[in-house]
């Protein structure tokens, strides 16, 4: 069994299905409804284990896979929660919940030892000498955590990246913080890191706007330094990113020729891309674009290699080829009616 989760406008959507079952065998089920799911994170050693960040209705969890959820605590309430993760990479099931973060907009980090019952507010991250200039486009007062990685090798080394501003980093689990360094991406939209290639990360960035070359980036140092491997990337504009489980060499991305195309259902235009075994971006086809498509996310787990998944406002895709082609799974896709996926996790639970 497979579960996905996709998170749209007043909904939470729940789509599950054999993927070797029969081709119609996919259903889907609504949850939270009316509580505005913004992000949603996997525990990496309780795959059944789900979280849920909303805009003003606190942080909610799920221990079935998405069928039930309670709320974590009181916190949050009023607040958006824009950001959330879950450490566990690198413990075993027995050492109990590892710490949960969550980042918020305006600009904050918090982190739970706890299972999200009480939280403690991580502000050396604003103490940060960017922290100033960090600043989201259509408000330029504000800012906002877009992502939280946690490294899979190491649950105290973690990067946060601000939109826009700043990826930054942790080695001591949020306490004190490494700023961001001259190269490296500025407006990250979506952070992986591989737990085959250490001190490997990727990058989704809006970098690329306006200056084509730059939506892309590479460390394999942990962040220290960053490449802009481009070649073949016509769309500069990246927002959804997904790594096969089995092959480190393997990437996909959404991609636009700006954030009007990427977001707005009225004019939307946006592609995916792959890239294998080091070689040049190819646009794929057939899959989750381009015309009136906003801009997909993109999702992959570790119970499956060689699959990735990907959601947008025109429905849910799978491809069983390393990305190569893509299906869309059989299923009503109330996101056509909001404009797009705010969040997108999978997770072999049922």
């Amino acid at each position: 069994m497979t579960t996905i989760l996709a998170a749209i406008e007043d909904e939470l959507l729940v789509v599950r299905g054999e993927p070797d079952g029969p081709p119609g065998g996919w259903e889907l089920e609504t949850r939270l409804d009316g509580h505005r799911p913004r992000c949603l994170a996997v525990d990496p050693r309780r795959p059944a284990q789900v979280w849920c960040g909303t805009a003003g209705a606190g942080v909610w969890r799920s221990a079935d896979g998405g069928a039930t959820w309670s709320r974590a605590g009181s916190a949050f309430e009023g607040v958006d929660v824009s950001a959330i993760a879950v450490a566990g990479g690198s413990r075993s099931p027995a050492d109990g919940p590892g710490p949960l973060y969550a980042g918020t907009d305006r600009a904050s980090l918090h982190r739970s030892d706890d299972a999200g019952q009480t939280w403690e507010v991580l502000d050396a991250l604003l103490r940060l000498p960017s922290a100033p200039t960090w600043s989201f486009p259509p408000r330029p007062d504000t800012s906002h955590v877009r992502w939280i990685t946690i490294d899979p090798a190491d649950d105290d080394v973690l990067f946060v990246c601000i939109e826009a501003g700043a990826l930054v980093r942790s080695r001591d689990g949020g306490r004190t913080w490494l700023d961001r360094v001259p190269d490296g991406p500025y407006d990250t939209h979506t952070l992986a890191a591989h737990p085959l290639r250490p001190g490997r990360l990727y990058s989704a960035a809006g970098d690329g706007y306006g200056a084509p070359g730059r939506g892309y980036l590479e460390s394999q140092d942990g962040g220290e330094r960053w490449l802009r491997p481009d070649d073949g990337l016509e769309h500069h504009y990246l927002y959804g990113l997904a790594v096969d489980p089995g092959d480190p060499d393997t990437v996909v991305v959404s991609a636009a020729s700006s954030p009007f195309t990427a977001h707005d259902a009225r004019a939307a235009e946006s592609t995916v891309y792959r890239r294998a075994a080091g070689g040049p971006w190819r646009e794929v086809t057939g899959g989750p674009g381009p015309a009136g498509t906003t801009r997909a996310l993109l999702a992959a787990h570790a119970a499956e290699p060689g699959v990735f998944y990907a959601a947008s406002n025109r429905g849910c895709y799978r491809s069983a080829d390393a990305g190569l082609t893509w299906s869309r799974l059989p299923v009503p896709w109330p996101a056509e009616r909001s404009g797009g996926v705010a969040a997108l996790v999978v997770t072999p639970a049922r």
